[in-house]
């Protein structure tokens, strides 16, 4: 064997071996969770900690299910997820196709304004937003919450499907144009389909945002109407913290994140923009 290969199969095993480390640190927090959500409390609380739980037991997870308002805030959760899901992937595939198909007068500093909203940290926005819906009489109004996450999703969401849209051949719409279609029809029939990649991965990213925001529900909406980040927060007992329960939650919470990421990507056809222009 050469050198050169020697030093190729080196790098590789290298990159394999971090690989495996990296999988391993953010693979953990979730595999402790998931153990300690099927674990019985006396195992929890004990100092002789162990990776595998010795006994099961799913007292956590009916815990968490009999707790109080745990479906109130689960229909919350799912209704205000899914408004921000459909409306943010549509309002960004308009912009999207916008800044990338046509030029016009302050096209740049559009672009770079989206860019600047994004790092914006949301805890400068809290207290500002707080007391401007206030003085409308706005707070404790799903709609409004709805709109308020739109507004933190749509800049990523935008440049994500801008570049998608940019990424297929104009050409294609042309030919269809020529064929008959107007640019409504071409951008439907052909643009819209080879998207699928694209809009998927917009949806999952505007699905967990929503999902899992967990300051503008406390904030902006009473009990009743929050989320299930926000009734995470209600394990405690005059003993601490309910530890079973609260795992077993944010299993329950995690869930349906990943089963929308699941049934999203099943649906992507991979390489559909793949040679559809030749030469």
């Amino acid at each position: 064997m050469t050198s050169r290969a020697l030093r190729s199969r080196r790098g590789t095993a290298a990159a394999n071996v971090t690989a495996v480390v990296v999988f391993v640190l953010f693979a953990f927090p979730v595999y402790w969770m998931i153990s300690t959500a099927f674990k019985p409390a006396g195992d929890i609380r004990t100092f002789n900690v162990s990776l595998i739980p010795h006994s099961v037991t799913l007292d956590n997870f009916r815990t968490a299910m009999r707790a109080a308002g745990f479906w109130t805030y689960l229909r919350n959760s799912v209704l205000v997820s899914l408004s921000v899901t459909v409306l943010a992937v549509l309002v960004a595939l308009l912009a999207a196709t916008a800044v990338a198909r046509f030029g016009f007068r302050g096209r740049r500093a559009y672009l770079l304004a989206i860019l600047v909203v994004q790092m914006v940290p949301l805890e400068a926005l809290v207290i500002p937003m707080y007391l401007t819906l206030r003085d409308a009489d706005l707070l404790n109004l799903v709609p409004v919450l709805v709109a308020t996450y739109m507004a933190f999703v749509l800049p990523f969401t935008i440049w994500t499907l801008r570049g998608f849209v940019a990424a297929l051949p104009v050409e294609l719409e042309e030919a269809a144009m020529i064929d008959g279609a107007s640019r409504w029809g071409a951008f439907w029939r052909i643009t819209f389909p080879l998207m699928a990649p694209g809009l998927v991965a917009t949806a999952v990213f505007a699905f967990i945002q929503a999902w899992n925001e967990f300051i503008l529900a406390l904030t902006l909406m009473d009990q009743g109407n929050q989320t299930l980040p926000v009734w995470l927060g209600t394990f405690k007992t005059p003993q601490g913290v309910d530890w079973g329960g609260l795992m077993a939650g944010s299993t329950l919470v995690a869930i349906p994140v990943v089963l929308f990421a699941i049934v999203l990507q099943g649906r992507i056809a991979s390489g559909a923009a793949a040679g559809a222009v030749k030469g």
